[in-house]
């Protein structure tokens, strides 16, 4: 499913790069309304909403244009930073912003898109791990963190003895997710 995510963000981004009429529209159908819910409840009109998302539009394309471009977030953290930038932007320059008192605030915005950004490339690594760590620690994994299963349930459906021996599995297993995650965290995105 993640992967799916992936490959979609992909393609909307390569038909706009193509101008590819259907691929803007998807993106504006997915992205619109929350920024439109952003402007209208900090001081905006949809006009408004209509405009700082269409230069949000132009910067992702222009972006995407470049060729160097490569997207570390979901394509609608990053509209919707981009669009938070320019929005503040522009109510500061018309000086109808009071919550932020000086220009040095802006650096929160940074910091949080940069946080966001940390977490999905945490767990892009977190995913990337799990997907080579191999079976049956994989599923044993998923059962009991994804899926809740106590460890009575997880023996029987794994085979083990009893639950103290699922419980022991799933510790090596979460001691190898662990070492896989740190050893592509500590080498950085491939």
């Amino acid at each position: 499913m993640q992967l799916k995510a992936a490959y979609d963000q992909t393609a909307l981004l390569e038909g706009l790069a193509r101008q590819d009429k259907k691929a803007i529209e998807t993106i504006y159908k997915e992205n619109f309304n929350l920024i439109q819910s952003l402007v209208l409840n900090n001081n905006g009109s949809t006009e408004d909403a209509k405009d700082v998302f269409q230069e949000a539009m132009i910067v992702l394309y222009q972006k995407v244009q470049s060729g160097s471009f490569e997207l570390n977030c979901q394509l609608k953290t990053f509209v919707y930073s981009v669009c938070r930038r320019l929005w503040l932007k522009r109510l500061m320059q018309q000086n109808r912003y009071a919550l932020y008192e000086s220009h040095e605030d802006l650096v929160v915005v940074d910091e949080e898109v940069e946080d966001h950004e940390q977490r999905n490339l945490e767990f892009s690594l977190m995913e990337k791990a799990m997907n080579s760590l191999g079976e049956p620690c994989r599923s044993l994994l998923e059962a009991f963190y994804l899926q809740k299963k106590g460890m009575q349930e997880i023996a029987a459906s794994f085979g083990y003895t009893n639950a103290d021996n699922a419980k022991t599995q799933k510790y090596k297993c979460l001691m190898r997710l662990k070492k896989l995650f740190f050893s592509q965290y500590k080498n950085g995105p491939q």
